[in-house]
């Protein structure tokens, strides 16, 4: 496996192996991968650990002695990688950069129609797009700014997200959905415009402390949302439309917040048809800070008792042609998405159609009974967790 962050043998990671008995959390330290089911059955459960970056485990190996590779080369290879995540609810942030704000303006106004959205794009730029990026949401400036689009007929619900006081928060994957290294994502059949969403991704426990960081693909179908944003969970909730992987980086001396907030985001797609789509952004340009994020995400109005992973959103919206002049991107069966960060590794994923992806069956109960026959449901971790009055 290629795809290791730059200085993986100096950081901590959890991960998942599926592995003959099941599902499986691993730590690497030290190079080393090392099954942690009888510290902590789950992921969650060891992402709630109080001491996760010293818990015990059984050494399968070097990380790279073991023989990794995508699922859809259908090799039956075991172990295989899964999504770092399984009992955590999968959250996403939208519209947190300027760029995505004012490209989820043009979804909106196009309704859906990718012919429509160069000419909006045109007459939106230059009045919007400066602006959004150097105003702070919430802010005088903002709601000056939210006044002067309303009197010129440009105000959006999605710039009230964009520069407003509440983020958008929503729902992106049920637990034990989302897909990881390797694996295929889907985009449903009747998508005629979409395209990938490189994200940053946080991992939180029960406390809403933040765990660590990965890497996240947010699929997303932009014909779909652009009809309404009522429609907003058709576009971004489907069969293996999340992606996450390869590992969580844990958060400590080697690596913390102000690496996420300084991190550099490559995306790359490679279609089969010899379309090649390239870009980076950074989340120095973020206009919501991670741990706003967080705290509009789990708070007195909502908790999430096994934690949650939070998608922070992305800049990138690609507009590059790949068919016809003025129509921009969309993706096609067989695209191979590359997305890079030098501290969190590479997330490698094929596409293909929501129908065709591979079916979401092992849910919570299979989770359960699972780990039943394997003897690990036995005492609670030592784990943060809220408390109940």
């Amino acid at each position: 496996m290629n795809d290791l962050p730059v200085d993986w043998r100096q950081g901590v990671f959890l991960g998942r192996l599926s592995l003959p008995e099941g599902p499986t959390p691993v730590l690497v330290r030290d190079g080393r991968v090392l099954d942690i089911s009888a510290f902590a059955p789950t992921s969650a459960q060891a992402a709630a650990a109080t001491d996760l970056r010293d818990a015990p485990g059984v050494d399968l190996g070097d990380l790279e002695s073991l023989d990794l590779g995508p699922a859809w080369d259908d090799s039956g290879r075991s172990p295989r990688l899964l999504s770092p995540v399984d009992l955590q609810c999968v959250k996403a942030s939208g519209v947190t950069f300027a760029v995505s704000a004012v490209e989820r303006v043009i979804e909106e106004r196009a309704r859906g129609d990718a012919d429509r959205a160069q000419s909006i794009r045109a007459a939106l730029a230059d009045r919007v797009g400066a602006d959004l990026s150097a105003v702070k949401p919430g802010s005088d400036q903002a709601y000056a700014l939210k006044d002067a689009l309303i009197a010129d007929g440009l105000w959006s619900q999605y710039l009230e997200v964009a520069i407003g006081k509440d983020a958008e928060i929503f729902t992106k994957a049920p637990v034990l959905s989302s897909v990881g290294w390797g694996d295929l994502v889907g985009v449903r059949p009747d998508s005629a415009w979409n395209n990938p969403e490189p994200e940053v991704a946080i991992v939180c426990d029960p406390t809403g402390r933040p765990v660590g960081a990965t890497l996240g693909n947010d699929v997303n179908l932009r014909d779909i949302e652009g009809r309404s944003a009522l429609l907003l969970g058709k576009a971004k909730d489907n069969n293996a439309s999340a992606a996450l992987g390869p590992f969580v980086r844990l958060f400590g001396d080697d690596f913390d917040m102000d690496d996420v907030r300084g991190a550099r985001i490559s995306l790359e797609v490679r279609g089969q048809d010899g379309f090649v789509l390239e870009g980076e952004s950074s989340m120095s340009l973020i206009s919501r800070d991670p741990l706003d994020l967080i705290s509009q995400t789990l708070n007195e109005n909502h908790q999430y008792p096994d934690g949650f992973a939070l998608y922070l959103g992305t800049m990138f919206a690609p507009i590059k042609d790949r068919d016809a002049p003025g129509q921009g991107f969309t993706h096609k069966p067989g695209d191979l998405v590359t997305v890079s960060s030098g501290r969190l590794g590479t997330l490698r994923n094929r596409v293909t159609t929501t129908d065709r992806a591979p079916p979401w069956r092992f849910g919570v109960v299979d989770l359960m009974y699972n780990l039943a026959g394997r003897g690990l449901l036995g005492e609670r971790p030592n784990e943060r967790r809220l408390s109940v009055s």
